[in-house]
């Protein structure tokens, strides 16, 4: 992770149109940011599209960036902001079966796939705030105390959405393991 300070420089010289010192930025956040583009998306595709789109918007938008967040966190937002509506723009016009592109075949990678989509699914049941204060912290690895700036509610509200989150996500996927 890069230190406050270098951060803070890179930001400088990104808001003045510096590709070099936004790469540098965007190298220290991909990997959680693209947990939670897959987190939300269906699939690697839509997780990259999700990714694609939010690196386009940050660099777009990098002047409007304040600083009282990291950087991460920011891209962390624009990526959920983006990754919500294409997921309400998705059930608006769904078309097809979700699932219906996975392996039939019981080998160990079907398997893998079968229970990414058994969370994916649970994840989609819950109410967006539980959902996004879940993803945030098991796929983005973020602190409660950054996940409250990015919900604006307090850390022991994060708390409790995510602890309500998982005990819902886990009576989900309890109630399909039964069937």
């Amino acid at each position: 992770m890069i230190e406050l300070s270098r951060e803070r420089e890179l930001v400088e010289l990104a808001k003045r149109k510096d590709e070099h010192a936004f790469m540098e930025l965007l190298k220290d956040a991909r990997g959680k940011v693209w947990r939670v583009c897959l987190a939300y998306g269906n699939n690697h595709y839509d997780a990259e599209d999700i990714l694609e789109d939010a690196i386009a918007v940050a660099w777009q938008n990098i002047d409007t960036f304040r600083g009282k967040s990291r950087f991460s966190t920011w891209l962390y937002s624009i990526a959920s902001n983006i990754a919500k509506n294409k997921l309400s723009r998705r059930r608006e016009f769904a078309v097809e079966d979700v699932g219906a592109d996975l392996p039939t075949n019981e080998s160990d990678t079907g398997e893998v796939v079968s229970a990414r989509q058994v969370v994916h699914d649970a994840l989609g049941q819950l109410s967006p705030d539980f959902r996004e204060a879940l993803i945030l912290r098991e796929y983005a690895q973020m602190s409660y105390k950054e996940i409250a700036i990015q919900q604006a509610v307090s850390i022991q509200t994060v708390k409790s959405r995510i602890h309500r989150a998982r005990n819902i996500v886990k009576k989900i996927i309890v109630a399909q393991e039964s069937v």
